[in-house]
């Protein structure tokens, strides 16, 4: 129980007070002054089967209020066989595209980092769309020579914002969603005021191009590895909130799921691929590090003895009343669990027409 307590409220609570007496005060996140301050900035977008999403998204980068003379953009298409060439052939005088075989999102990454030649690099997805001065306010922090990545805030549309083109899909999991996800910016933002946040916002995040190292083709969460890379070298990663990208919500359980056991798994992954990281002497934000990522990989476990122990309590004869109303807590907290997914399913696999007419209805 009091692994499961701090791992979600002890730690935070630490690491607030951390956040307040070591707060640094920098100039980093303000907007230059001159456009002489403006570095050129290589914009890479790896995509996969997205010719629907990427005129969109290549508009709204345009839009940016970035010097256009100084932004470069590179699709990188892994393996895509639907029509990307021909959705992007209107933009060829102003981006360049890229063609792999299907290898990976890493592999787009390595091939799209090779063909930029400004000393920064700014990551986007497909998907998502950047305010106007997101580029400026990423770039920004790196007048302070520490600074090795910046970290973007997403906004989830249930968090108040939306995507223009997706607005009107709608989601059987956002406000849960929406919580945790604003839960989990408190965490970076104060991790950052700290020394370093643990990864980045994979839709929205900047690096100098000379420290990007060559990620392995099977890797899974680029924005952890490639950030705690820079860590163990020394530098800082930071978060700027006001660099935005406006996403939407997952659209139920099932989708929320995959992109959660991606994670997961990437993070198990990167201990195998960054053993350094369990190091104290060599990871900078051991502590960060351990409570932020291997704490939750651990928590389901903690879940799973706490369960099985408080049940053989339960049915001693000898035991008191706190264990049977503790573990009479954690089924109910299951039940829960399972009437919210069964809510989910049926929410899913109830006809959308069915739902416009019960929403006109209303």
């Amino acid at each position: 129980m009091a692994f499961i307590a701090y791992a979600y409220v002890g730690y935070p609570a630490f690491l607030g007070l951390c956040a307040r007496v070591t707060r640094r005060m920098r100039q980093a996140g303000h907007t230059p002054q001159s456009l002489g301050d403006l570095p050129g900035v290589s914009v890479i977008i790896a995509a996969r089967d997205e010719a629907r999403r990427l005129p969109a998204r290549i508009d709204n980068l345009l839009q940016s209020d970035y010097p256009s003379d100084r932004l470069q953009i590179i699709v990188a298409s892994d393996g895509s066989t639907d029509n990307t060439v021909d959705a992007l052939s209107a933009y060829r005088d102003r981006i360049e595209l890229v063609l792999l075989p299907a290898a990976g999102k890493a592999n787009a990454l390595n091939a799209a980092v090779l063909r930029a030649t400004n000393p920064i690099l700014v990551f986007a997805d497909a998907r998502q769309r950047f305010a106007p001065d997101a580029i400026r306010r990423l770039v920004a922090h790196f007048a302070d020579p520490l600074i090795g990545a910046v970290s973007g805030e997403l906004v989830l549309d249930c968090e108040g914002k939306s995507v223009a083109d997706e607005a009107e899909q709608s989601s059987t999991i956002a406000e849960g969603v929406g919580a945790y996800w604003r839960y989990e910016k408190w965490l970076r933002r104060r991790e950052a005021d700290v020394s370093s946040t643990v990864g980045v916002t994979g839709a929205i995040y900047a690096m100098r191009r000379y420290l990007w190292q060559c990620l392995p083709t099977d890797t899974l969460v680029d924005d952890v590895l490639g950030p705690m890379r820079l860590v163990l070298r020394g530098y800082r990663v930071t978060f700027e909130p006001l660099a935005r990208a406006f996403d939407v919500t997952a659209g139920n359980a099932s989708q929320e799921l995959r992109r959660k056991t991606r994670t997961l798994a990437g993070n198990f992954q990167l201990l195998v691929d960054e053993p350094r990281v369990l190091v104290p002497g060599m990871n900078p934000v051991w502590l960060q590090f351990v409570s932020h990522k291997i704490a939750r990989l651990l928590v389901p476990y903690a879940l799973i003895a706490l369960l099985s122990s408080n049940a053989a309590l339960a049915i001693s004869p000898e035991s008191g009343v706190f264990y049977r109303l503790a573990f009479g807590a954690q089924l109910m907290f299951y039940a829960l669990a399972v009437y919210g997914a069964a809510l989910d399913h049926r929410a899913r696999v109830t006809p959308i027409t069915t739902r416009e007419v019960n929403r006109e209805a209303a």
